[in-house]
């Protein structure tokens, strides 16, 4: 019950601290699993595209997030397993490209979705960085996946880097259409793709 109540109250301050607007183009909320993917400026981005789901879709949708980050502390690793769900990933093997695709893949099974950020780490928020290849190895093992790209704007400045307190700004979450691996698609082909996916929602 503490869980499901902190689950309800922690979506409602997220929405308040980003002020977010959620677009959803050619593209609708649904439990179907999916994969999530976004650019990355703030160690709030997956709880802010989580709390704009709806409660239904929330429910079934973790995070993958920084181990370093949200397992510093009881606080912070209560919130990321009984609230969150989340995934809790080596961010060092994400940088040399050793995502633990299957740990991920039993992790969801054939009924969660995920919130997932491609960059690998934090970006200023003036460009989306190159995608690491975690993406692509989760989308050509499990192909059956919608891959949703997601952009989020104005999240850096709300927990800005070496911040500790979120300043209350208004943000924006635009979700685009899906995407899916091509049948012989090539690794940086598909990457690219995807990247200029979310690339794509910045100027819509």
């Amino acid at each position: 019950m503490i869980p499901h109540l902190l689950r309800i109250l922690l979506a409602q301050i997220a929405q308040l601290l980003s002020g977010a607007s959620v677009r959803w183009v050619d593209c609708q909320p649904d439990t179907c699993q999916r994969i999530y993917f976004a650019n990355h400026t703030s160690h709030l981005d997956a709880v802010v595209i989580w709390s704009s789901l709806p409660m239904a879709v929330r429910a079934l949708t973790r995070p993958v997030a920084a181990k370093d980050y949200w397992a510093a502390g009881p606080i912070r690793r209560y919130l990321s397993q009984e609230v969150f769900n989340a995934l809790l990933i080596d961010r060092q093997d994400i940088k040399v490209h050793q995502t633990p695709i299957q740990e991920i893949l039993d992790a969801i099974a054939d009924r969660h979705s995920l919130i997932l950020f491609p960059e690998g780490g934090r970006s200023s928020g003036e460009e989306v960085g190159e995608f690491k290849s975690g993406l692509y190895h989760l989308a050509r093992r499990r192909p059956d996946l919608e891959l949703i790209p997601v952009y989020l704007d104005n999240m850096n400045r709300i927990l800005p880097r070496g911040e500790f307190l979120p300043v209350p700004l208004l943000t924006r979450i635009t979700f685009g259409p899906p995407m899916w691996l091509e049948q012989g698609e090539h690794k940086q082909a598909f990457l690219e793709r995807a990247r200029a996916a979310v690339v794509r929602l910045r100027d819509l």
